[in-house]
C-alpha cells in the first residue's frame, strides 16, 4: 500500500493514499475502517485501471479528531474535499457499508462529482436494514482488548467459507492493527450510520450504479442491498453467493472487475 498523506480540509487533516493511473476512483470506507482494510489485492486490482484515492474517515488513524454528533452529512463534506484536496472535479465513487451510505449521500448532493457509483453491501434508510452480526461490531468497538475486538470483527464481516481461507483471520487482524481506531468512534460512526435514509431521494440519482452484496453478509440484510438497488434508476444488482459484508476481501479480483464494468472500462 502507498504512503499516507494528508489532506488539508476546511475540518481538519484527513489522510488518504493514492496509488494506480488512470480515472480518479475514490474509495470510502464504513465503520471502524480505514484504508488498510480494502486488503492489498483489491486496491492492487482496482490500481491496474484507476488512480485510486483511499482516505480515513475522521477520528480514525492519522485523520483529525471527530468530535461526537457528526452525520453523513459530514462524512460526505470530508470525502469531497479530499477530492478538492487531490484536484478532481469529478471521479468515480466506490463506497461500502456506512461508505455507501455516504456514497449515496455524496452523489446525491454533488451529482456532477459522481461519474459511477459502486454501492456495496450498504442500505437506502433503516427499514430492514441489519443482520444479526451488526451487534458484534458494537460488542467489539467496546471490548477493550484487541483480540476480542478483531475476532468479533471477523466473525461478522468474513463469510464462513471466506474465514476458512488459511491466513484469512491473521491478515484481517494485521491490517485492521496497522490503523488507530478509536472505539468511540465506532459508536459514533454508528450512531450516524443508522440514521441514514435517503430512500425517497434515491430517484433522482442519474449516474451509472451497481449495487453489490454477499447473501451470506452478517451485517447489512441482502434484502436491504436489494431494495437500494430497485431504488435508484437503472441500477444493477450483483449478488455474490455465499460471500459475507466485506465481500472485496473474500472476492478481491471479481469485485474489482465489477467497479471497472460499472465504470465503463
Amino acid at each position: 500500500m502507498a504512503d499516507v498523506q494528508l489532506a488539508p480540509t476546511p475540518a481538519g487533516d484527513l489522510a488518504y493514499v493514492r496509488r494506480g493511473e488512470g480515472p480518479p476512483l475514490l474509495l470510502v470506507m464504513g465503520v471502524a475502517g480505514h484504508h488498510l482494510m480494502w486488503s492489498e489485492p483489491f486496491v492492487a486490482a482496482l490500481a491496474e485501471h484507476f488512480d485510486v484515492v483511499a482516505f480515513d474517515n475522521r477520528g480514525i488513524g492519522q485523520s483529525f479528531r471527530a468530535e461526537p454528533g457528526f452525520t453523513l452529512d459530514d462524512l460526505a463534506g470530508d470525502a469531497a474535499a479530499v477530492m478538492d484536496h487531490v484536484g478532481w472535479s469529478a471521479a468515480h465513487v466506490l463506497g461500502i457499508s456506512m461508505g455507501g451510505a455516504i456514497a449515496q449521500v455524496l452523489a446525491l448532493a454533488h451529482p456532477e462529482r459522481v461519474q459511477s457509483l459502486t454501492l456495496g453491501c450498504t442500505w437506502p434508510d433503516p427499514e430492514g436494514a441489519w443482520a444479526p452480526g451488526v451487534m458484534k461490531l458494537a460488542e467489539a468497538a467496546g471490548a477493550g482488548d484487541a483480540l476480542v475486538a478483531a475476532k468479533l470483527m471477523f466473525e461478522a464481516n468474513i463469510s464462513p467459507a471466506g474465514a476458512a481461507v488459511e491466513g484469512a483471520f491473521e491478515q484481517f487482524c494485521a491490517d485492521a492493527a496497522a490503523v488507530k481506531v478509536p472505539g468511540p468512534v465506532v459508536m459514533e460512526q454508528m450512531r450516524a450510520a443508522t440514521a441514514h435514509d435517503v430512500a425517497a431521494r434515491l430517484g433522482s440519482l442519474d449516474v451509472p450504479t451497481l449495487v453489490v452484496h454477499g447473501t451470506v453478509d452478517d451485517v447489512v440484510s441482502v434484502e436491504a442491498g436489494k431494495r437500494l438497488a430497485s431504488l435508484v434508476p437503472g441500477a444493477r444488482l450483483e449478488l455474490l453467493e455465499g460471500v459475507g459484508h466485506l465481500f472485496f476481501r473474500e472476492q478481491p479480483e471479481r469485485s474489482a472487475a465489477l467497479v471497472v464494468r460499472n465504470a465503463g472500462l
